[in-house]
């Protein structure tokens, strides 16, 4: 089923294990084996309710650090003043509980604007793998926060999930992966990636607009302001029958290929990709793949119509993957996950020169036991990681710069 080499098999094959939603879409397929059908409804509601809440949002302002986490059914926010040593008095976001997707690639989206605190996420219904992309809104720098909405105009219990968000002084913009133009349609392949904007404050949003047809089904989004301010969004795309690379578009110009690993894999490989625009307007994407050629991480820069050769990173026997960019000036800054066997790590890597040449990895910070992905966040033209872990809690690491 899946055209991939043998070194990457190990690496792949955790990868698609790690959430149930990796063959949502092969169900049928899945069924006519031989081995006992899965019950995917059960398995669904059971991670939705047991798995750890691990998956935080957080976001620099011009002063603070503000963290979403969820616990139990609810998301609470709250914000600090020394860079996370300490944090204020949590305030709940949604006063009424429901399931929310709080995992790596679907995890809770928090954006500040001025007095404006923008929360977004996905409540997980109970049908499988099905969602809803909801929004409020802090209008008094968050102390308290709106009756939460539902941002998809398709109200039908399949999938809309896989939420990113991006403000401004202008207003707030989402995407999500969305299948309603699959729905009783067996040859539509994947999914779809849907936007919504709010010009005032995130009280109303325009008609969702379809960016793109054909969508991987489960890999998180990247979501970048151009250098105009025009939101960029970065994706895994199907091309062809089952080719999942990377696509890129601005909301206002049409998708276009970055990637051409041709990574042949029918399954969502459930491994979203990162990206950051510099003042320039270059495009800087990583992201990673399972394709025989250069399996794993890479990185390249894209300049208009040129992009860079790919650059590879990562150790592929340490099941590096989960990549976040960021730029600040001709700095560009790469972290990732690793595995030792005991410990999970964060790996550092940086560029001077806008990724042309780049330094040794190094080891940023490690912890025992579960992990989210990694966050790497600016403030103030400082790259901060942000980590929330099992056993040490929330860890943060100043990157020098």
């Amino acid at each position: 089923m899946v055209k991939t080499s043998a070194r990457a098999s190990v690496l792949l094959a955790a990868l698609l294990l790690a959430d149930t939603a990796a063959a949502h879409d092969h169900a049928d397929h899945l069924a006519h084996d031989t081995k006992p059908k899965v019950d995917y409804a059960k398995v669904w509601l059971e991670k939705q309710q047991t798995a750890p809440r691990l998956a935080i949002a957080a976001q620099f302002d011009a002063s603070q650090l503000w963290l979403a986490r969820v616990i139990g059914q609810q998301i609470f926010v709250s914000h600090s003043r020394d860079a996370g040593k300490t944090f204020s008095e949590a305030v709940t976001v949604n006063r009424q509980p429901e399931l929310i997707s709080a995992d790596g690639e679907a995890r809770p989206q928090i954006a500040v604007a001025g007095q404006r605190v923008y929360l977004s996420w996905t409540q997980a219904l109970p049908q499988p793998f099905a969602g809803h992309v909801r929004f409020s809104v802090s209008e008094d720098g968050g102390q308290t926060f709106s009756e939460p909405v539902t941002v998809n105009d398709d109200s039908r219990p399949i999938t809309h999930r896989f939420n990113a968000m991006l403000a401004d002084a202008g207003g707030v913009t989402l995407a999500w992966i969305d299948k309603r133009d699959g729905t009783g349609n067996p040859d539509y392949r994947g999914a779809a990636i849907y936007t919504a904007r709010s010009t005032d404050g995130g009280r109303s949003f325009a008609t969702n607009r379809k960016l793109a047809d054909n969508s991987c089904e489960c890999c998180r989004l990247g979501l970048a302001a151009d250098s105009d301010g025009t939101p960029v969004v970065f994706w895994r795309q199907i091309f062809g029958k089952n080719v999942r690379d990377f696509a890129l578009a601005r909301l206002d110009e049409p998708l276009r290929r970055v990637s051409e690993d041709g990574w042949e894999i029918d399954a969502c490989p459930h491994h979203g990709g990162a990206l950051a625009i510099d003042n320039e307007g270059s495009r800087h994407i990583a992201w990673f793949t399972g394709a025989e050629k250069s399996p794993g991480l890479h990185y390249r820069r894209i300049d208009g119509e040129t992009m860079s050769r790919p650059f590879h990173f990562g150790k592929l026997d340490a099941q590096s993957g989960h990549p976040q960019v960021a730029v600040v000036g001709r700095k560009v800054v790469l972290v990732w996950r690793e595995f030792d066997g005991k410990f999970n790590h964060i790996r550092l890597m940086t560029s001077r020169d806008r990724g042309q040449t780049w330094s040794a990895p190094t080891s940023l910070a490690r912890t025992a036991g579960a992990a989210d992905d990694p966050l790497l966040l600016t403030d103030r033209g400082i790259p901060w990681l942000v980590w929330n872990t099992t056993a040490d809690g929330l860890k943060r690491s100043r990157i020098a710069p």
